[in-house]
């Protein structure tokens, strides 16, 4: 093939106007469609996530004073953390993600591991040899703050 068996730009023009024209009918019902399936997928990836921030737990991880992993320690817990993502069920990231929180109570320093219910054996699993995993501190354990709703005709 040469160039001069190639159409010339004004015949590729005109033949992709003319299959643009012949086609426009079929886009302009289709896109009814689309917007529809798209706008069910946003909202069930939304449910999905919503339900999965909703209903979390919470670990506390305690090292021994001994505690100096290795760097193939930390590389297996970061694959085992890897890992709460893929037990969540199909939740997208932003609701399957494990978090790490560390506090200050008492003049001790304290960390948390916090992730989806659905992954809560993932969390709960040691992941060094010298650390402790408690799993006492669930979030369901937190009441929420109710406000008791004013009197009719107070101000």
């Amino acid at each position: 093939m040469n160039i001069a068996d190639l159409p010339a730009a004004g015949e590729l023009l005109a033949n992709a106007s003319t299959w643009a024209s012949a086609a426009a009918p079929y886009v302009a019902a289709a896109s009814p469609v689309v917007l529809a399936a798209w706008l069910y997928w946003a909202v069930r990836r939304a449910r999905l996530v919503r339900a999965a921030l909703a209903d979390r737990v919470t670990v506390e991880v305690v090292p021994t004073s001994t505690f100096d992993p290795s760097e193939g320690e930390v590389g297996r817990w970061a694959r085992q953390l890897g890992r709460v993502h893929h037990s969540t069920q199909g939740v997208p990231a932003r609701g399957s993600a494990a978090r790490l929180r560390y506090s200050a109570e008492d003049g001790k320093m304290r960390c948390y591991l916090e992730g989806p219910a659905t992954a809560a054996a993932v969390l709960a699993m040691p992941g060094f040899a010298e650390v402790e995993v408690r799993a006492h501190r669930a979030q369901k354990d937190i009441q929420p703050v109710r406000f008791p709703a004013p009197r009719e005709g107070a101000k």
